[in-house]
Order: C-alpha cells, then structure tokens, then sequence
C-alpha cells in the first residue's frame, strides 16, 4: 500500500509516517517510480508506535524496544521494560507535585516572587 492509504488506515500523517521510515521504526519498499510501498503489517506496527508514544515512549526509545523486539524478548523482558518506564513516569510526577507545591506557596505568599 501507499503512505496515502497508511496514512488513513492509521490515522497518522503522511509526515509522521516519513519520520516513523526515517528512524527506522517502519520500513517499504521503494518502486520504480519512486513511490513507497507499505506491506500491510506497518498498519499494526504503525498502531504498536502510537500505542508507545501514548505511554510516554519516546520514538528513540521505541526504536531500540523494537530492535530487541525481533523475537528476542520475553513477557518478562517486555514487563521489565514497562516497569522501568513507570517509575521514570512515578519520578517525574514526583518532581512537579513538589514544583506546584512551590508556585502554590508563592501564590499564597503576599509577593508570589518573594522579592520583598
């Protein structure tokens, strides 16, 4: 299939999706004329990407998750990997509970900059 019609299928732009080729996340095949050439499976690996950014992954991060992916990780690897990533997420929840704890008590403060 075309971008156009991976786009569609997948809800994400054309551009992501050059991107998504670029970082080598998703692959075609180029033809003759120069059009790229989707197999039907980037549909779900495409989904497997939105999937992981929506879970706070980064691109690069779903790179290197997905080249150990290639039948080399466990359940367990998987679980591993998921856990790392939420305790990244539990350490920055951390980290601006105590930042609006800080502009909150400026706020209450009678000069929120503290410069008197």
């Amino acid at each position: 299939m075309r971008i156009g019609e991976l786009s569609e299928r997948t809800g994400v732009s054309c551009d992501a999706l050059r991107l998504y080729e670029k970082r080598g996340l998703i692959q075609s095949v180029r033809r003759g004329n120069g059009y790229r050439d989707f197999d039907k499976v980037m549909v779900e690996l495409v989904g497997m990407i939105r999937l992981g950014q929506s879970l706070g992954f980064t691109l690069s991060e779903m790179g290197a998750l997905f080249a150990q992916m290639n039948g080399t990780l466990s359940e367990d690897e998987v679980a591993h990997v998921l856990g790392e990533k939420l305790t990244e997420i539990d350490s920055r929840i951390a980290g601006l509970q105590e930042l609006r704890g800080i502009l909150s008590a400026r706020i209450a403060a009678a000069c929120p900059l503290g410069v008197t």
